[in-house]
């Protein structure tokens, strides 16, 4: 899996999670996202360490898992030739916004929203850009769901964990 890859990457080639699936992956931001016994889990990046939850065997168990491009474009950097980023959309451009979409066998379609500060371990707490930047995956994962299944209308919804506080989280 290339992480600067745009459009619709399946990491299971349409195999559904259970508790024996297992893989790791980069986002373009440069997070790892993983599938383990049933749960996907960020870990640190140059360790690997596991970081915390992102989406428990409850949720995640029967569902594929889809890497989405879900940026604006007029933020996308060319670094050779770009003079500056007007916006606040660009503020804290990434190589490629992407958005992790979690499908069910009902079409279903789960976006798992990052945090503010851009790790998906679940915390609470999100302010307004960061609203904006999930409503911008929300309509990828609905581009997504029209162009994949054109008969009916798109199920989307939002996932932020199991969490209500972040006490006892690692």
């Amino acid at each position: 899996y290339d992480p600067e890859e745009e459009g619709v990457v399946d990491l299971f080639q349409g195999a559904r999670v259970n508790q024996e699936t297992i893989g790791w992956w980069y986002m373009s931001c440069g997070r790892v996202l993983g599938v383990y016994d049933g749960r996907l889990v960020e870990y640190e990046p140059s360790t690997l360490a596991p970081l915390g939850l992102v989406v428990g065997q409850d949720e995640l168990e029967g569902k594929q898992v889809l890497i989405v491009s879900s940026g604006v474009e007029a933020c996308r950097l060319d670094f050779e030739t770009a003079e500056g980023i007007e916006g606040a959309d660009c503020a804290d451009s990434e190589p490629l916004e992407q958005a992790v979409l979690l499908v069910d066998e009902n079409r279903a379609v789960i976006v798992v929203q990052p945090n503010e500060d851009g790790s998906y371990w679940r915390k609470i707490v999100r302010n307004k850009m960061i609203r904006m930047k999930e409503s911008r995956r929300v309509k990828a994962a609905k581009a997504f769901s029209l162009s994949t299944w054109p008969d009916g209308e798109p199920q989307v919804i939002s996932s932020w964990g199991p969490y209500t506080s972040i006490v006892g989280t690692a």
